[in-house]
């Protein structure tokens, strides 16, 4: 048989086998995850209590795919309570309905299952999954997202020996139903028990360490060079990373190649991702120490919340001791705090997600087309309640998801008036105002942080141009400041108490997309909201219709089928996309050799 005869005979089989399974035909490959959400009992910080696991792992496992690969994640909710897993940072092209947040998605009820379904379209770097409802995220569920570069692609430094992972954050012995009784009772949650490098405890640095807590311990090999990808998924805590010793040269956040800076430590606040290179080029007379401590905060009293892990090499002479590293920058001195965030530029001539380099998109010469400034303020009493607002709304989510409710045409399940500007202090209230933003505007965004503590601020299905920070209140005129040629692009930025953060962004994806703080105090009481793009002239190229699978609730309940299980159907369609993705790639093959 000639091989052109084959190939056209194995494509009809590939076609055949996509129709008749509801494959799409894309050409991307497809990895699949069954995620089992549960809790277990774990000691952390040497007391048991609940966490949340992903298939019985705590953290839980990573995602590990490549640019336009298509991700399945079967979800099993195990836990007591409806659960949503969201993606902070992959955008969900055309696709908010995977977004994972209660705007754009049912919740998945105890003992049920949802696969979401998506594709990693034009995307590289280091992001995290979590949960999103109930205040979860301070149990657990959490774990890593790597985003790898296709082969057509080159990295922009040399290929490292290898990859470790660090996710950090602060944590309480409490799970988070008792955290959440005492935000709902109006109470600060205080100061946190400690913090986690990877689900575990600190090193016994000292004697205020107790013993018996499991600590981390990374094995390198000298002369090595390795890709340390680090995740804050905490509760509220800014943390400053530093290794004993070595340099952190950064080289990727949330996505985009940065031009490469060394920093002896480094701070990741809570929803930020990061990518270091760290060369183990010291001699090894001792193990080292790794530190992921509080910042922003009074250092002497809050000295417990702090985490520490060993950096363990081959050839090793001995444990570490002696004091922990210091930060080298002295954020008691906010201007020189903000220098760190500030330095941090993109590689323009590097290629990322597509071969073109990333300074291409000359976003500096755009007209602005819109500004909104979010402000947010300490929490206050609304109707008896402590809540957080931005622009003096605290976000009330409607029973049913709003783009859903476009879909089936439900009235009245939310309102297209959020201010473009902040509210009277004296006019705050709860509801459920989302922002009306108009599809290929090109907005600016400015959060105003007039709150007490440094908050992070997060928008889904983008990524924003940082393109100005500092102290005091923003005005017109602070635009002649701006960065116009190499900002860098991001997903989550931080923003210091009584400073702004400018940031521009080009509305593109269709959809509705969460803006938070993904400080978790204050986004569970309230401090959110959504920007609705609607294409006018949608033909279905711009916004995917709802999966076959979705969830139906709220003013649409009626419309949910019951779940039935099975394990074995559930494993076979795993398996069936398996093995057509191993279709698609030797399809690919043949082509070629045709």
């Amino acid at each position: 048989m000639a091989a052109t005869d084959f190939f056209s005979r194995f494509s009809v089989f590939v076609f055949s086998f996509a129709l008749l399974f509801g494959f799409s035909f894309a050409g991307d490959p497809y990895v699949s995850y069954d995620f089992s959400v549960s809790y277990i009992t774990a000691s952390p910080l040497g007391v048991p209590q609940q966490v949340i696991a992903v298939n019985g792992k705590f953290p839980g496992p990573v995602i590990n795919a490549t640019t336009n690969y298509n991700v399945d994640v079967n979800v099993f909710n195990h836990l007591d309570e409806p659960l949503l897993l969201t993606w902070p940072g992959v955008q969900m092209r055309r696709n908010s309905w995977q977004d994972g947040v209660l705007g754009t998605n049912c919740p998945i009820p105890p003992k049920w299952n949802f696969t979401y379904d998506f594709q990693l379209k034009d995307q590289i770097g280091s992001y995290f999954y979590s949960p999103s409802l109930n205040f979860q995220r301070a149990s657990g569920g959490f774990g890593s997202i790597i985003i790898n570069n296709r082969d057509l692609v080159p990295i922009p430094f040399t290929k490292p020996d290898g990859e470790i992972i660090f996710i950090i954050g602060d944590w309480y012995t409490q799970n988070h139903t008792a955290l959440r009784r005492i935000l709902d009772s109006g109470k600060e949650l205080g100061m946190p028990d400690g913090v986690l490098i990877n689900g575990k405890g600190p090193f016994k640095y000292n004697s205020s360490v107790p013993d018996g807590i499991e600590h981390e311990t990374v094995n390198v090999d000298p002369g090595k060079t390795y890709r340390i990808r680090v995740h804050n998924v905490g509760i509220s805590t800014s943390l400053n990373l530093r290794i004993q010793n070595h340099k952190l040269l950064l080289i990727e956040t949330e996505g985009r190649y940065t031009s490469q800076i060394n920093f002896t430590d480094f701070d990741i606040h809570v929803g930020q991702s990061y990518s270091f290179l760290v060369t183990m080029d010291q001699n090894a007379t001792s193990d080292y120490y790794i530190v992921a401590s509080a910042r922003f905060v009074n250092e002497t009293v809050w000295q417990r919340v702090t985490g520490v892990g060993i950096l363990h090499y081959s050839n090793s002479k001995g444990p570490a001791s002696g004091p922990l590293p210091v930060p080298a920058t002295d954020v008691s001195h906010p201007w020189s705090a903000m220098n760190q965030p500030r330095a941090i530029k993109q590689n323009t001539s590097a290629g990322g997600a597509r071969p073109n380099p990333q300074g291409s998109f000359h976003y500096g010469q755009i007209n602005i087309t819109s500004t909104y400034i979010l402000r947010s303020l300490p929490p206050t009493e609304i109707n008896g309640k402590i809540r957080a607002t931005l622009n003096g709304i605290s976000f009330v989510n409607p029973s049913t998801p709003m783009r859903l409710a476009d879909h089936h045409k439900v009235k009245g399940d939310y309102k297209l008036d959020f201010p473009d500007r902040p509210l009277d202090e004296r006019h705050q209230r709860m509801d459920s105002s989302i922002i009306n933003a108009s599809y290929k505007g090109f907005i600016q965004v400015i959060f105003q942080n007039n709150d007490t503590k440094i908050q992070s601020f997060h928008i889904d299905g983008y990524s924003f141009y940082v393109v100005a920070m500092d102290f005091g209140i923003w005005s017109e005129d602070r635009k002649g400041s701006y960065n116009n040629w190499d900002a860098i692009a991001r997903s989550t930025i931080e923003v210091y108490p009584g400073a702004w953060t400018a940031v521009l962004v080009s509305l593109d994806n269709v959809g509705v997309w969460n803006i938070r703080v993904e400080n978790l105090d204050r986004w569970y009481l309230g401090q959110e909201t959504y920007m609705r793009i609607v294409n006018p002239e949608e033909n279905g190229s711009t916004e995917m219709d709802p999966p076959q699978n979705v969830l139906y609730c709220g003013a649409l309940q009626a419309m949910q089928k019951e779940q039935h299980h099975s394990s074995a159907a559930t494993l076979l369609n795993g398996q069936l996309k398996l093995i057509f993705s191993m279709m698609m790639v030797l399809l690919a093959s043949v082509s070629a050799f045709c």
